[in-house]
């Protein structure tokens, strides 16, 4: 999909890979609505990078998910992309509390859902549409240290694959950004898992991963994949399971 001329969200655009991504939509011509937690940084967002629209929005609310859509069609048009990007690296361990798991749940995979409850109606009836969904190698890999993070990933990739299975015939395309070590706050949260990431790879900048993020939009490609060394961990895993389980152990050991 050509992003010239479409209508795009993306969440958690205030920062990070969600504010790099809004900039380049905005230089490939798209026209672009910035939402995030903190209404003025999206606004500031919106400001900076020529984004047409920032909005407050917390996407693990489904009305607020429903105001933002509503916001967005009726000052710009209708939504072509959606970017459900917005995440957050809660808990550590098991997380003891369950208020983190509930809301590494609501914002990492339930946000999704919402946002697709409320768009593929609107494609499917139009014939077209995209949801870019913003996981983690931690979802096809598995991540050292926190149990929310790593769980509610895996749970993110496997809806992207279902929308992808269900609706891709029905003019739905869907994309799946498993990245590993990105140069945003998250990776500076001093968690284990930070450390093994920092491990196991590059740390790309957030532009670095935009760039990658919109060349497979364009060629409506699933898997995005900014460390290509992914994709032969996650052939190891599947070819050896136990022995990928082994080599965890392992690297959990080197950094804790």
């Amino acid at each position: 999909m050509k992003m010239s001329g479409r209508t795009a969200i993306v969440t958690g655009g205030a920062g990070g890979i969600g504010a790099a991504l809004a900039a380049r939509l905005v230089a490939a011509g798209a026209r672009v609505v910035i939402a995030d937690l903190d209404h003025a940084h999206a606004e500031a967002a919106a400001e900076s990078s020529g984004a047409l629209l920032g909005v407050g929005a917390d996407v693990s609310s489904a009305a607020e998910l429903a105001d933002l859509i509503a916001r967005t069609e009726k000052g710009i048009g209708p939504v072509d992309l959606f970017f459900a990007n917005a995440g957050v690296g809660v808990g550590d361990g098991l997380a003891e509390d369950d208020a983190e798991w509930a809301l590494a749940l609501d914002v990492n995979v339930l946000a999704h859902v919402r946002a697709a409850r409320l768009l593929v109606p609107r494609w499917l009836e139009r014939g077209e549409g995209y949801f870019v969904s913003t996981a983690s190698a931690a979802g096809l890999l598995t991540q050292i240290g926190s149990a929310p993070y790593s769980v509610t990933k895996h749970a993110a990739v496997a809806f992207a694959e279902w929308l992808s299975v269900t609706y891709g015939d029905r003019g739905v395309r869907v994309s799946c950004l498993c990245p590993m070590g990105v140069n945003t706050a998250m990776l500076g949260d001093g968690h284990m898992g930070a450390q093994a990431v920092r491990a196991a790879g590059a740390v790309l900048e957030p532009e670095q991963v935009a760039a990658h993020v919109l060349a497979a939009v364009e060629e409506e490609r699933f898997l995005i994949l900014p460390h290509p060394e992914v994709l032969e961990f996650f052939r190891r895993k599947a070819s050896d399971y136990d022995r990928w389980l082994a080599g965890m152990r392992r690297l959990q050991a080197k950094v804790s």
